[in-house]
């Protein structure tokens, strides 16, 4: 990632004489371009569902082609977000120091970057994969710039709601890679990461509204109380705990997954109440502690698909 610099957010860094840019510092603004931290979780939820649809070990090539394909894919969406935000990235200080407002990468070389990825992760999950999960993964990427980047993060507060639609299609694709059809295992999985979207990033929003607000992004924390924010977060927990239940009624889970859906997911609505607690008693700044279930949703989720991928081989 590109090193902090001590400036105000929104100030560029200036190239230096001749504009030379240092190679290894290029390279790493350009890793930088595809947000890897956020691939990580999409990784999260693509390989275990794998194990389950296979019912045991997927053929490990297949797994590689899975993650290197939905890596590209993600990392095209993730710039060509950057090249459309580059106005506002500017002036939030949590991304000021994001490549193209540093001046490491030019708008025009991070529009290529990402189209490039574009058309090169479809190829690839189309002639190493199948079809249908190139078709899936191009439809996440084209959702996610064009639906929620262009359209929604701009105009609406539910734009992390709807927009959040793109990071569950990891798991219709984890699926379609082995078995080349849907199931309603994995649409179960995808409604779960569905719900999970929004009470997972509408703490860390409260922590940073002020950032959002400056940029005129109506993210729900910038336009709601604190105390509204908290209601919703509580409202999509318990659903989304609810979704994660049904996968063992319906046969595709057994005890082992059930046993970690019902303790973490219950660890997540204590979490999820004592922060509504929180904010109802009208507790703000860092005493509001809004990102302990922003780190615990990050944990939460690692937990639950870890457990999708292991309750194959304990039943």
């Amino acid at each position: 990632m590109t090193a902090v610099e001590s400036r105000p957010a929104g100030v560029a860094l200036t190239p230096s004489p001749g504009g030379h840019r240092p190679f290894g510092a290029r390279v790493k603004a350009f890793v930088a371009l595809t947000k890897p931290r956020i691939i990580e979780l999409l990784l999260i939820t693509t390989v275990p569902v794998m194990f389950l649809a296979e019912q045991g070990v997927p053929d490990l090539w297949l797994v590689f082609a899975t993650c290197l394909g939905g890596y590209l894919s993600a990392g095209g969406a993730n710039a060509l977000n950057m090249y459309i935000d580059r106005d506002i990235d500017a002036l939030m200080d949590r991304t000021s120091q994001r490549p193209l407002v540093t001046g490491i990468v030019s708008p025009r070389e991070c529009l290529v970057f990402g189209i490039s990825l574009a058309v090169i992760s479809t190829l690839w999950f189309g002639l190493l994969v199948n079809w249908l999960s190139a078709a899936l993964s191009l439809g996440a990427l084209l959702f996610y710039v064009v639906v929620y980047t262009m359209i929604l993060k701009r105009r609406t507060a539910q734009n992390i709601v709807w927009g959040g639609i793109a990071g569950c299609l990891p798991v219709l694709i984890g699926w379609s890679a082995v078995t080349n059809s849907m199931s309603w295992a994995a649409v179960i999985l995808f409604m779960v990461i569905f719900f999970w979207t929004p009470p997972h990033y509408w703490p860390l929003s409260m922590k940073v509204k002020e950032d959002y607000a400056r940029v005129g992004v109506p993210m729900l924390p910038v336009v709601a109380s604190n105390k509204v924010v908290a209601r919703q977060i509580v409202a999509y927990s318990w659903v989304m705990v609810g979704v994660s239940l049904l996968l063992t009624p319906l046969g595709y889970t057994g005890w082992f997954y059930t046993t970690v859906a019902l303790v973490a997911g219950g660890w997540w609505l204590k979490e999820a109440h004592g922060l509504q607690a929180r904010a109802k008693s009208g507790v703000t700044g860092g005493k509001l502690k809004e990102m302990r279930l922003f780190h615990w949703s990050i944990t939460y989720v690692s937990l639950l698909f870890v457990a999708v991928a292991v309750d194959p081989f304990l039943r």
